[in-house]
């Protein structure tokens, strides 16, 4: 320790370079831990709980965002538009294989008219027990 050590008010360094050691030390240990078994436990925890699995996606995505438009296809140069297009037909194609296409063509069928619908719902009620309400005679 040197003379100037002594004398200053916090001997133990700023809180800040603490901090910083803390944390650079920290990470250190959870990327050791991560490479020796972190994908197992993390498909543990998702198994097991969900919930704590979910709140550790949630707390690993940045709470604002910030996404910047820059220029688009105004900017971007000819060869950059083909090759965009070139990888949107790639993909496309891809797609288009994994599709299974049914043809097939609709026939058209008859609605039932109104006296039909009301003999079906006559049925209906029937068989539910329900009384016809026409069909019962007025008491004298």
């Amino acid at each position: 320790m040197t003379i100037w050590a002594s004398r200053r008010g916090n001997p133990g360094g700023s809180p800040e370079a603490a901090r910083k050691a803390l944390n650079k030390d920290t990470i250190l240990e959870m990327h050791r831990a991560f490479k020796l078994g972190g994908r197992k436990a993390i498909e543990k925890v998702m198994r097991n709980q969900p919930a704590v699995f979910l709140k550790l996606l949630v707390l690993l995505v940045p709470r604002e965002m910030q996404v910047e438009h820059s220029g688009g296809v105004k900017a971007m140069s000819d060869e950059e538009i083909e090759q965009a297009i070139e990888a949107i037909q790639t993909m496309l194609a891809v797609q288009a294989e994994k599709t299974q296409i049914i043809e097939a063509t609709a026939e058209p069928t008859a609605l039932p008219g109104p006296t039909e619908v009301r003999q079906l719902q006559r049925k209906r009620s029937e068989c539910r027990g329900e009384a016809n309400l026409s069909s019962l005679s007025k008491s004298p």
